[in-house]
């Protein structure tokens, strides 16, 4: 099984490596970060980044994609060479995933008419502008494309996709052998129940 996590500048490294990580630590499974060439592609911090080891032409058809979000989400929407990968890669995939506003880039390449998704909430609402219908959830399954809210989410979107890709009981061992057992200090990592001002202050740190 071959996933491929697609890289570009400014992309929120957690979103990529989160997922990366858990898939892989299940057996079987090859991950590659790709870009439009390999090399080193720098995160939203500007401290830090990855090192794509493939070209999107290096990896046309591998059989899960897993798109970042982040910043540069907004840049990418007009990389025709990253959009027109994910709408081709998508042809022949199991499995189409997103983390936090990667799922903007799905629905650049067309994937998310009439279908739930989820993303950021801070631009989760915007998804209707590409034809989907904006889901306030952690983790949406619709057909064989899977989004994920922001960022940490993407593990909760990994091991759920490495259940339905593999099997539950493997999807636990890897949830085990990382140790996920969530137990942040404060109750602020939902917008639902936050004040308006710890939102607002929420979006600066990421705008």
């Amino acid at each position: 099984m071959h996933i491929a996590i697609p890289l570009y500048p400014r992309f929120t490294a957690l979103d990529a490596v989160g997922p990366y990580t858990v898939m892989a630590f299940a057996p079987g499974f090859t991950v590659t970060f790709v870009a439009a060439s390999p090399g080193p592609v720098p995160d939203d911090r500007g401290g830090s980044g990855l090192t794509a080891t493939a070209s999107y032409a290096d990896l046309p058809h591998p059989d899960v994609i897993i798109v970042p979000g982040g910043p540069g989400t907004a840049e990418a929407l007009s990389d025709r060479e990253l959009v027109g990968w994910i709408g081709r890669a998508h042809e022949r995939t199991r499995w189409t995933a997103s983390v936090c506003s990667g799922s903007f880039l799905l629905g650049a390449a067309g994937l998310l008419a009439g279908r739930r998704a989820t993303s950021h909430w801070g631009w989760l609402d915007r998804l209707a502008a590409f034809g989907a219908e904006p889901v306030s959830e952690r983790v949406v399954v619709d057909g064989r494309i899977v989004t994920a809210a922001g960022v940490s989410a993407g593990i909760d979107m990994a091991l759920t996709l490495l259940a339905r890709v593999s099997d539950a009981e493997t999807a636990r061992a890897v949830q085990l052998a990382i140790e996920y057992d969530p137990d942040p200090p404060f109750d602020a990592g939902s917008a639902g129940g936050a004040p308006a001002d710890l939102r607002e202050r929420a979006l600066g740190l990421i705008a």
